[in-house]
């Protein structure tokens, strides 16, 4: 089974990587470009039957690890 996690920055954290790539777009010309928000996809292979109960392990994985919930927040986007 495969599940797929975006972990993302909080609206209310500065994201500076963001901002200097929204301002390397700008600076390319792409104008059309008002905001960056920079995150990260992660990809799990599990060895897992049911689908319920592997989103829960997941769930879990991002809550203990994979995701810090302080300045953070995830979504579990599929489980196939």
């Amino acid at each position: 089974m495969k599940a797929r996690v975006v972990v993302t920055l909080k609206k209310s954290v500065l994201d500076p990587q963001g901002l200097a790539v929204g301002r390397a777009l700008g600076s390319l010309g792409f104008n059309e470009v008002k905001d960056v928000r920079l995150g990260k996809v992660i990809e799990l292979d599990l060895d897992a039957k049911d689908p319920a109960e592997a989103k829960k392990r997941v769930l879990d994985m991002c809550e203990k690890l994979l995701a810090n919930t302080v300045i953070e927040e995830y979504r579990v986007e599929e489980i196939r």
